[in-house]
């Protein structure tokens, strides 16, 4: 029994006898030893690093952290920790990533160990990489270390200062680690993104001598810097505004002759992006996007005022623009897709070609300069989209003086033609591509200035740039006149309420186009609440549709209303007034020069859901806009004689008023222009395009009554030319790719009048639109 008892105690002291625990802090000095080791003994190999046991002995180094931080508590910091910061470690292996960098650039030695001076002395006076592949490890434990320690590290000295420095390592030519570098920047500004507050830590920026530095920050920095130890606890972050930059560390070791002494995190940054492999370039974008969506607005300002950021971004795109060819096709500018910097083309990203249209782009000559350089303005302006409003305005700025001004300008007054008519289309496609508030407001700046009065018809040196443009609306070439129409109805697009001020509204805003009575008020022939019987009498004596009119023409399927019913609505509400301008645009073209009630589907009615989509999309731009419900009443102190309908309006009237004898596609392009103009909600502008009754001012012209003299031309050619209505209805049939391509004389004027008679529906359909009722009833449909 008592041997029974024996044997049962020493069973249990087996079971209770625990095997040594391994030390952490042991094994992790021993794994550094053996990488320290290695280079001390090692001599006159070339071996890479792969094939020696370093990047196991640096990943189990790394695995003890993330263990031994798991096992801490919350503000506590282990042992390990203490001893890869009191030793500097992190600065070390930098020196160790440094020996693949040429010999002519100097590595510093300023370590403790002696290993370290005898380790720099052997790496300086090394000719060739040794070990090869050291850097890429070493990027790839920093980028690890980042990313899988939890607790805050770039605050602290002898983490920020070797990140610094193998930051200046980065981006260098001839790099066979710019995966593992992008992949490092992308982990560093990930945590900047995490602690705001540590970018001046990583940015290196110099405080003013006289700045205001927190009393917290100092005390910590001089205790750093007097070399005590760094604490057993994290220090808490303080508070990002409070916080200084510690002290600059000028880059000496950083190649000169690539960066500027002051290279950093942005010029390593916008390097990677230029870089010609696709997942590079990627990760750096999104780097720079990290950055630049910090919401502080302090850290907007730092990246505005103390970094290069705007300025390298600017001038990159002026480089890409410089790199287009002279020679590139305005069509295949024109027709060029929506380009994208995350999905487009493959010298910024690696993602698949989107189906929006890029995978079958034609390639012509410069196609791929037209890619790099459109994808990185869509990346500025996203990065616009994303950044604190200060960052955006100093970036736009900088676009504006830096390409916009300092390049494109230029280019766009000189006197070839060819050259013109070139950087117009790009400018075009360029004003497509731009949807940021803070690059809006530059571009209409540097297209239109900021006057706000009223022009005047022989100022043409108030904004040469936007004279010269509108001009161009009616230059002798054909091609630059489309080009530059297009340029304004995709200025007309952007939510931005200056463009269409500054282009019509400021000449509209004191209503001088009408005529006023002997009693100061407007004398406007609107039918409001008089007597229908008097109504009625004054509409049968207007010759123009006593003349031009008969009963048929209101009996026809064409009109939405018929006149008989206009006549006996009341017309208290305004709505009938807005209905007779309706009807007053689809009688406007005489019955032998219409052809829609010959071609089956090109009746008024097509127009209308395109109208009512437009309508909807400009009153959306109207919720920060201050537009009046009214019109105004005129001022009495303005003569009507000194109205002028600015010189935008002018060259679009001016050209409608030639549209029977212009090209088919410039004629497209003018109305639609000006139907883009017609289709907002602006009092004013309404009246001055889509009010038949107005009763115009001496001297001025309104577009119902230059398209009256379009029509009173056309009657007279009429007469003169056999089987008008016949050809007409024949061309037509051709336009819509119904009939074969067959000789026929007057081809411009027939094609006129087609546009003419399209136009005038158009119209109708926008005033049918915009009437009140209507607005209301077609809020919830998509098809009439």
């Amino acid at each position: 029994m008592d041997m029974f008892s024996k044997l049962t105690h020493l069973f249990q002291q087996a079971l209770e006898t625990r095997e040594p625990s391994v030390n952490l802090l042991d094994s992790f000095v021993d794994h550094w030893k053996g990488i320290t080791n290695y280079y001390i003994e090692t001599t006159g190999q070339t071996r890479p690093v792969k094939q020696t046991d370093i990047p196991w002995r640096l990943k189990q180094m790394l695995d003890i952290l993330v263990y031994e931080e798991a096992q801490q508590g919350q503000e506590e910091m282990g042992p390990c920790m203490e001893y890869l910061l009191q030793h500097k470690l992190l600065e070390t292996l930098c020196t160790l990533g440094k020996a693949q960098v040429p010999h002519t650039q100097q590595v510093k030695c300023c370590h403790v160990w002696y290993v370290l001076i005898t380790l720099s002395s052997t790496l300086i006076s090394s000719s060739y990489q040794y070990p090869p592949g050291m850097n890429q490890q070493v990027l790839v434990f920093f980028s690890k270390i980042l990313v899988q320690i939890q607790k805050p590290m770039l605050h602290i000295l002898n983490v920020y200062r070797p990140v610094q420095k193998l930051v200046r390592l980065c981006g260098l030519p001839g790099s066979q680690t710019e995966k593992e570098e992008a992949q490092f920047m992308f982990v560093v500004c990930s945590r900047v993104k995490q602690d705001p507050y540590v970018l001046n830590y990583i940015l290196e920026i110099k405080k003013d001598n006289h700045s205001k530095k927190s009393i917290s920050t100092s005390e910590d920095t001089e205790k750093e810097r007097s070399g005590e130890t760094v604490s057993s606890n994290y220090p808490t972050a303080s508070n990002p505004a409070s916080t200084s930059s510690p002290q600059q560390h000028s880059p000496t070791d950083s190649p000169s002759t690539i960066f500027p002494a002051n290279a950093g995190l942005i010029h390593v940054l916008v390097h990677l992006s230029r870089s010609q492999k696709s997942r590079v370039a990627l990760k750096a974008f999104e780097s720079l996007l990290l950055l630049v969506s910090i919401p502080k607005e302090d850290t907007a300002v730092c990246l505005a005022e103390s970094t290069p950021l705007c300025q390298l971004l600017a001038e990159r795109l002026c480089e890409l623009f410089s790199q287009l060819p002279a020679t590139l096709e305005p069509a295949d500018i024109h027709s060029f897709p929506q380009t994208h910097w995350n999905n487009g083309p493959d010298v910024l990203c690696s993602v698949p070609f989107s189906q929006s249209g890029m995978q079958e782009s034609q390639s012509f000559p410069g196609s791929e300069h037209m890619e790099s350089f459109f994808a990185w303005l869509d990346f500025l302006d996203h990065l616009m989209r994303e950044a604190p409003k200060s960052l955006a305005v100093k970036l736009a700025k900088e676009i504006h003086h830096c390409w916009l001004v300092g390049v494109l300008q230029h280019e766009l007054l000189q006197m070839s033609e060819m050259g013109v008519l070139v950087n117009t289309a790009l400018l075009c496609c360029s004003v497509r591509h731009i949807q940021s508030p803070a690059m809006v407001e530059e571009l209409v700046s540097f297209l239109l200035g900021r006057q706000t009065q009223s022009e005047q018809r022989l100022d043409t040196e108030s904004h040469v740039l936007r004279y010269q443009l509108i001009e161009h609306c009616d230059h002798i070439s054909d091609e630059i006149s489309i080009t530059t129409l297009l340029l304004f109805e995709e200025l007309l697009q952007k939510p931005h309420g200056d463009i269409l001020f500054n282009l019509v509204l400021r000449n509209l805003e004191n209503r001088c186009y009408v005529t006023r009575t002997l009693g100061g008020g407007d004398d406007c022939r609107h039918f409001t609440d008089t007597d229908p019987v008097e109504e009625n009498e004054e509409l049968e004596e207007d010759p123009f549709f006593t003349d031009m009119y008969g009963e048929d023409e209101f009996n026809s399927s064409e009109h939405l209303l018929h006149r008989p019913q206009l006549i006996r609505e009341h017309r208290c509400s305004g709505q009938t007034q807005a209905l007779d301008i309706v009807n007053s645009f689809l009688c406007l073209v005489p019955q032998e020069a219409k052809t829609s009630q010959h071609v089956q589907g090109a009746r008024y009615e097509t127009y209308v859901h395109d109208a009512h989509e437009q309508f909807k999309e400009c009153t959306a731009f109207l919720l920060n806009w201050d537009w009046p419900e009214s019109r105004k009443p005129t001022e009495l102190s303005v003569s009507s004689s000194d109205f002028f309908e600015g010189h935008f309006l002018k060259v679009l009237f001016d050209r409608i008023g030639r549209i029977l004898e212009q090209p088919y596609e410039l004629n497209l392009q003018v109305t639609s222009v000006l139907s883009r103009l017609a289709v907002f909600p602006h009092p004013h502008l309404h009246e001055y395009l889509l009010d038949p009754y107005i009763i115009l001012a001496p001297g001025a012209r309104s577009l119902f009554s230059v398209l009256i003299r379009v029509i009173g031309e056309l009657m007279q050619r009429i007469e003169v030319i056999p089987n008008f209505t016949e050809k007409l209805v024949h061309v037509r049939r051709q336009l819509m790719g119904l009939d074969g391509e067959s000789g026929v004389d007057h081809m411009p004027l027939l094609k006129g009048v087609i546009i003419l008679e399209e136009f005038c529906k158009e119209l109708a359909a926008i005033a049918f639109v915009k009437l009140p009722a209507n607005t209301t009833n077609l809020q919830n449909t998509d098809t009439l």
